[in-house]
């Protein structure tokens, strides 16, 4: 695909998907079809974030059908995307269950599926048997899309209320942070740090993908964005690029939490700027030869 046409109709996904309006879903469903792995990744996203306003049926059959894309990270973001859609999604249980435990399947697509039927079954039975969950910030019961709401988006349990506030709270420090992305590396990503830049570089010249400052759910209840993951290494890397009293805290806090679920991370310090290359491919080597081995460097 031409790489003008395939970041345009990124583009597009990524504009539907913020906008929140289910009478997308048939436009992104066309983009699932585009040869693109990016373009289809993006496509899946976005009709995740289209729960409880787009058409839930045509959706899951969607995503049930990309849950089979040749590309590992399309498959990831079905997973996700299925778990939005909480209860209605319960025919995806079985698909689900057959990735959580499929040997030759990438181990973190593996550890997504187990997260979703455990979203999905929580919501069925919460539907089922019309449990009161209340919500842990203000004590108010919430229904079965409440629930599944928040759980995938936080991975704790809000009202309606209070998902819009920790959301806005969310999202203005997301802008805050956004706006100190102005370094632009090669490949047209915008990072923090010239440190940051350098690694962006040489991923980049040696085509290893990557997802730049990404959210993701790390322990239960934590989320946290990696500087860098390397999606076909399962690997994290963290460029600690200060050296006062707070950071270091909170890098000791991060590490703790990697360490905690055996997460892959590869720790470099601006100490080591001026080796920073040799000190990332050794690192990164090691990753190369073993599989499912957890760890810090």
């Amino acid at each position: 695909m031409d790489r003008l046409v395939e970041k345009k109709l990124a583009a597009r996904a990524v504009e539907l998907g913020r906008a929140g309006d289910g009478s997308a879903l048939p436009e992104l469903i066309e983009l699932l079809q585009k040869p693109s792995s990016e373009v289809r990744r993006l496509a899946v996203s976005a009709i995740g974030k289209l729960s409880g306003t787009a058409d839930a049926k045509a959706a899951i059959t969607a995503l049930l059908t990309v849950l089979r894309d040749e590309h590992p990270q399309v498959r990831q973001y079905a997973v996700k995307g299925l778990s939005a859609y909480g209860a209605a999604a319960e025919a995806a249980l079985p698909d689900l269950r057959d990735m959580a435990s499929a040997g030759h399947e990438k181990e973190y697509n593996r550890r997504d599926a187990a997260r979703a039927v455990e979203i999905i079954s929580e919501a069925c039975r919460l539907a089922a048997a019309q449990e009161v969950k209340v919500c842990q910030r203000c004590g108010a019961r919430v229904d079965a899309d409440e629930y599944t709401r928040s759980r995938r988006a936080f991975d704790r349990v809000f009202c309606d209320r209070c998902f819009d506030e920790v959301y806005l709270k969310r999202r203005n420090f997301d802008t805050k942070v956004d706006l100190n992305k102005t370094i632009r590396a090669r490949d047209g990503s915008l990072v923090q740090s010239e440190g940051e830049r350098l690694i962006a570089d040489w991923l980049h010249a040696r085509k290893i993908a990557y997802r730049y400052d990404e959210r993701i759910r790390i322990v239960e209840g934590y989320a946290i964005r990696p500087d860098f993951y390397l999606p076909e290494f399962d690997v994290y890397i963290e460029y600690w690029g200060m050296d006062t009293i707070d950071y270091q805290i909170g890098m000791l806090k991060k590490k703790k939490l990697y360490q905690q679920e055996g997460k892959r991370l590869i720790s470099l310090s601006f100490k080591e700027k001026d080796r920073l290359f040799e000190v990332l491919g050794k690192k990164l080597e090691r990753y190369t030869r073993l599989t499912g081995e957890g760890g810090t460097e």
